[in-house]
């Protein structure tokens, strides 16, 4: 039988927030059957914000949660991180309004999951299981999740970009594929973004340390890329972090052509209300 899995002990790091710019402590522990991932503000008597699409409150630049009006921001690299490494429940302590960006993949999370080490529990695993297909569109931005046996993505991408262009990216979650394939892919901007991010008080704490920046014909960062189709494995990176909110590892397959965080979360909220289309299994 397939079972729940947390963390075998707890474990802990530091950053600051992307668009925050904030230094934010970040500890990872072990939870119970059946929590799902718990967000902890330890700055505010241990409030607790579930990792659940019902708290989704604003999603330009990244997702927010938020809770009798407590916010938690950016929580998708690090869900991207605990969905693909196959953890099931767990609490997740921080002492400010953002998770950390470390540097812009989800490579650092995995490593601090390793590092934590898996325990199975008793209950079997739970999945939301898609039954028919919901799409939704918003000009020429579209996704779409359909009936499968298995977890998988279908991701198109189209930007204006020597570096960009149009990638395409099929990934299967199945046997550590998401930290050979999509873990280590970082978040990417745009040169001609950051006096707009900046104004609107965003990406305060962004650097060439922890996202590639693109200028209009290359980029700013003199390292290589990670992958040559790096842009299009990191949206599924967050497809996979935002997908997360349902609640519950997901037998499904996702078709997303130019999607973001906006296009995810109403997509998950169509889903939810749509009757019939999915169940827990």
């Amino acid at each position: 039988m397939d079972r729940q899995t947390t963390f075998a002990r707890p474990v802990a790091t530091s950053g600051i927030g992307l668009h925050t710019g904030v230094e934010v402590n970040l500890r990872l522990r072990p939870a119970p059957e059946n929590t799902g991932y718990v967000f902890v503000r330890t700055d505010l008597d241990d409030f607790e914000i579930p990792a659940s699409a019902e708290y989704i409150s604003r999603c330009s630049y990244a997702t927010t949660l938020l809770k009798n009006g407590v916010v938690l921001s950016t929580c998708e690299h690090l869900l991207s991180a605990l969905r693909g490494a196959g953890i099931d429940n767990c609490f997740i302590d921080l002492d400010n309004i953002e998770i950390p960006i470390l540097d812009g993949s989800s490579e650092d999370f995995i490593s601090l999951i390793e590092q934590a080490g898996m325990a199975e529990q008793d209950s079997p695993r739970r999945y939301f299981r898609i039954k028919k297909k919901v799409a939704f569109e918003q000009d020429d931005r579209k996704m779409a999740i359909e009936p499968s046996d298995r977890f998988e993505i279908e991701c198109l991408i189209d930007f204006d970009h020597p570096f960009i262009e149009t990638q395409t990216y099929h990934f299967v979650l199945d046997n550590g594929s998401f930290t050979r394939e999509i873990a280590s892919a970082r978040t990417f901007g745009f040169t001609e973004e950051i006096e707009m991010l900046r104004k609107a008080n965003l990406a305060r704490g962004g650097s060439l340390d922890n996202a590639i920046v693109l200028t209009p014909d290359g980029m700013l960062n003199e390292g290589p890329l990670r992958f040559k189709d790096e842009f299009v494995r990191h949206k599924i990176l967050d497809i996979i972090g935002d997908i997360a909110l349902l609640g519950f590892p997901v037998k499904g397959k996702i078709t997303a052509e130019r999607s973001g965080h906006s296009i995810h979360a109403s997509l998950m909220s169509k889903l939810l209300k749509t009757e019939g289309a999915w169940e827990i299994q």
